[in-house]
């Protein structure tokens, strides 16, 4: 009977082993899911954008050993010391093809020189990588075209310019009506000369049918738009326009991918610095950002904060800040950066030109 008792002891130990055995795997199991599923979580996309500080260009440099700006037909002059940076901003994230995980948005949270944006703000739902791409890349020509336009009214040099139509609406009041690129030439029988002409006949009128004269093709074309009333009262056409130029010369800008219209004014300003004698900058290194009108007139954009980090760590000394920014660059400026606000053309060139000839650029408008 002991020998049995002896046999059977073992038994109820092994059993408690089994069990501890048992408890240990199911905690190494679950210790890797959860290991799995928190790598997989920081791998799921999150709906935010992050705006980042991008490349400085200079604008009366070279890019790949090509000028960024050149001219055919007419004297140009070169610099040989100086910049003129336009500024840019990095976005990443908020498009179906480009986004960002937590652990990146938690990054960008941390990052002083960086912002985070809802993408609902920056995109609409649905928004592809290449359509922001296709929009970038005509606001970019745009922007060159206006550019020319500015330095040369700035420079006194003649050029021809018309108003187009850019695109129209499926569903607006001049859809099967007027066409993409239908020069713009009287409305109403009076002559367009510019966007308030249209806008004074289109008043006058009060909605009623009213005769629109284009250009397609080559040949005069007239054609009869009713227009329709926005929510404010104001009368349209149901079209967007777009300036037509015709220089006397050519003015190359060569510059891959860069999109959008906020490098306007340091295009021009490096237009009128190719064009002109003497260098502009007095060989300082000036960066900045701003769109720009035909007129000269220097307009607000986005991720100025980004712009100016951008600038300063590309070694700019002074930056040209649209006017109507000044609240976004108010308590965003980098050390060692002198920041002017210019709200045209004309302000933009005359800063450049004061502090180059060696004036003290703290007499200059400033944000405040």
């Amino acid at each position: 009977m002991s020998q049995e008792n002896h046999d059977v002891a073992p038994q109820p130990v092994k059993a408690k082993a089994a069990v501890r055995d048992g408890r240990v795997s199911l905690m190494v199991v679950s210790g890797v899911i959860a290991a799995v599923l928190a790598v997989a979580a920081l791998a799921i996309p999150v709906p935010y954008v992050v705006e980042s500080p991008g490349p400085a260009i200079n604008t009366i440099g070279k890019v790949n050993g090509q000028p960024v700006i050149s001219v055919t037909g007419h004297d140009s002059f070169p610099a040989t010391s100086g910049a003129l940076d336009l500024t840019t901003v990095h976005m990443t994230g908020g498009l179906p093809d480009s986004q960002i995980n937590i652990f990146e948005a938690l990054r960008a949270w941390l990052t002083p020189s960086d912002t985070i944006y809802p993408a609902e703000l920056i995109y609409a739902p649905g928004t592809s990588q290449d359509a922001v791409n296709s929009e970038n890349s005509a606001a970019m020509t745009g922007s060159q075209e206006n550019a020319t336009a500015a330095a040369f009214k700035a420079l006194g040099i003649d050029y021809k310019t018309v108003l187009a139509v850019a695109s129209v609406p499926t569903d607006g009041a001049s859809a099967g009506i007027l066409k993409p690129d239908d020069v713009l030439l009287a409305i109403g029988g009076k002559d367009i000369t510019g966007l308030p002409a249209i806008e004074a006949v289109l008043a006058a009128g009060k909605g009623a049918p009213v005769e629109v004269k284009v250009q397609r093709g080559g040949a005069d074309k007239t054609v009869t738009v009713t227009p329709r009333a926005n929510k404010d009262g104001k009368y349209l056409l149901g079209i967007a326009l777009q300036n037509k130029f015709t220089f006397p010369f050519t003015v190359d800008i060569t510059l891959s991918n860069i999109g959008g219209p906020s490098a306007g004014t340091m295009f021009a300003l490096g237009i009128m610095d190719t064009l002109t004698k003497g260098g502009l900058t007095g060989g300082k290194h000036f960066a900045g950002t701003g769109t720009i009108d035909p007129d000269g007139n220097v307009g607000a954009i986005g991720g100025i904060a980004q712009k100016m980090v951008g600038a300063r760590n590309n070694g700019a000394d002074y930056f040209l800040a649209p006017a109507a920014n000044c609240g976004d660059v108010v308590g965003h400026v980098p050390n060692g950066l002198h920041v002017v606000k210019v709200a045209t053309l004309k302000e933009a060139y005359a800063a450049v030109t004061a502090i180059g000839s060696g004036a003290d650029g703290s007499t200059l408008p400033a944000c405040k």
